[in-house]
């Protein structure tokens, strides 16, 4: 019988004790799923370093596309003759031991590495800033970046997520310092050795791989456990799990810096004030009082700017040109991204896909819907998160007027029976307007346009294609008015 399941990333290939191999000893490198978002990263900076790179992935993409324009062979679909002339392959937690490249590169015994190790293997010449927590660590590292930037530092860095800046993930630079996203989702972010590291916030999330919250606590204390002695780690004071870090980091003499409202942070926010789509506030730290604009909306917004503004500080970087750059700050792709507008309703969409996230982005959004209606169509991301989190999902959604709710994207999983985009449409609390579950992809659209009138606002939430319906909804408004 076939294992159509998903390799467990860890331990399967992390040896404890083991070293990362440098760049120089991967040799040819082939990537399996070189699409992704964070795949393709790596791929980029690894063809900046001059190394030779190939890879696959089951669709065509951007990414895919704008490997090919740098000269990186692409195939697609998954092939064992793809291979090619490979020493290495890197492989990402969604690819199966069925995969026909990965079954060859076993066959033959070349190097298998997950994604987190061939990023930490490009980060080995380089004072590495992980930046880890269950929300935030995209918005995070992205503005730590350009802060960085503005300061004339040339960061390489690697993100989860497109910096509308660039309109790129990831960048070989001429600096030191080398942001990174460390992504706790399979464990694969203790294969991280970094000089400094930055805690958002800890939450129950990914229980397929932990099972249990204790779990994800136990898999946070190992990831402080990573950190270089001689650096430095970042916590949100606001956050009680993130927080309780402080002491893990203590007992090995990391120097430890927090950020938050609370009275004793470091870095203290007061006076956050959100309108439209900027956010400002007041931030103390050194004994210095400083005034920030961000160019991005919402409370929990303000707080990543401060976890990568008191980063920037302790890395040595200007305050003042720190805070310059954050004003700049112009987001990433699918964060409260702006989709366009049809007959005086606008769309946005978002990457929101747990309910701590959801529920953030929709206050944001009403500050940004002022007098109009906000309508949220929301796409549960995977079958084993909708059925830990139904009632949560449905609590966040209640922050909107009106809901469109659509079925599971699968992702890497299989269906799970009486899981469904319903059970999240239920949990909804009642005295709202519509509340709908649509399983139908091919009729969201029209139902979102129906509801959608002039002034009103519509966010599409969710991890998976849904993001793809944000012009669809505009051109059904379009017709429907025309």
């Amino acid at each position: 019988m076939t294992d159509s399941r998903p390799p467990k990333i860890l331990p399967a290939y992390a040896v404890e004790g083991a070293q990362t191999p440098r760049p120089d000893e991967l040799g040819v490198v082939h990537f399996i799923g070189i699409g992704g978002a964070g795949m393709s990263g790596i791929a980029r900076i690894m063809q900046a370093m001059g190394m030779q790179i190939s890879g696959s992935d089951a669709k065509e993409s951007a990414a895919v596309l704008e490997l090919r324009l740098r000269g990186v062979r692409c195939e697609v679909g998954h092939d064992a003759a793809h291979l090619g002339d490979a020493d290495t392959v890197v492989v990402s937690s969604a690819i199966r031991p069925s995969n026909p490249e990965l079954a060859e590169a076993t066959k033959r015994g070349l190097r298998i590495i997950p994604r987190a190790v061939a990023l930490a293997s490009v980060m080995s010449d380089k004072r590495p800033v992980a930046v880890a927590g269950t929300h935030g660590k995209t918005s995070t590292t992205s503005m730590l970046v350009v802060a960085a930037q503005a300061c004339g530092a040339d960061p390489s860095y690697a993100i989860g997520g497109e910096l509308n800046e660039s309109g790129s993930n990831a960048h070989l630079g001429a600096g030191d310092i080398f942001v990174a996203e460390a992504d706790e989702s399979d464990g694969s972010f203790l294969l991280f050795s970094p000089y400094a590291g930055i805690v958002t916030n800890v939450e129950a999330d990914h229980l397929d791989n932990y099972g249990d919250l204790a779990a994800v606590l136990r898999a946070f204390d190992a990831f402080i456990d990573t950190i270089d002695a001689a650096g430095f780690v970042v916590l949100c004071r606001d956050d009680e799990r993130a927080y309780a870090l402080a002491e893990r980091a203590a007992s090995r003499g990391l120097a430890v810096w927090t950020y938050g409202q609370h009275a004793e942070s470091d870095l203290q926010l007061s006076a956050i004030d959100v309108v439209g789509t900027r956010t400002t506030y007041r931030a103390r730290v050194d004994g210095v009082e400083h005034a920030v604009d961000l160019g991005a909306p919402g409370a929990h917004m303000a707080l990543n700017s401060a976890a990568a503004l008191l980063a920037g500080i302790r890395l040595g970087l200007p305050a003042g040109e720190l805070i310059d750059g954050l004003a700049r700050y112009a987001g990433v792709h699918r964060r409260m991204e702006y989709v366009g507008t049809a007959s005086g309703v606008r769309v946005f969409d978002d990457y929101a896909h747990h309910p701590t996230e959801l529920a953030a982005q929709l206050k944001a959004a009403r500050s940004v819907a002022g007098d109009g209606r906000l309508i949220a169509c929301f796409q549960p991301h995977l079958y084993s998160r909708t059925q830990a989190f139904s009632t949560e999902f449905g609590a966040a959604l209640g922050l909107a007027d009106d809901v469109i709710v659509m079925d599971v994207f699968a992702a890497r999983e299989d269906p799970v029976p009486g899981v469904s985009g319903a059970l999240v449409a239920a949990a909804v609390p009642p005295g709202r307007g519509t509340v709908r579950f649509e399983p139908s992809w091919v009729q969201t659209a029209e139902a979102v346009a129906a509801l959608a009138h002039e002034g009103d606002l519509v966010m599409t939430l969710g991890a998976g294609d849904v993001t793809m319906l944000g012009q669809e909804i505009l051109a059904a408004i379009e017709s429907r008015s025309s």
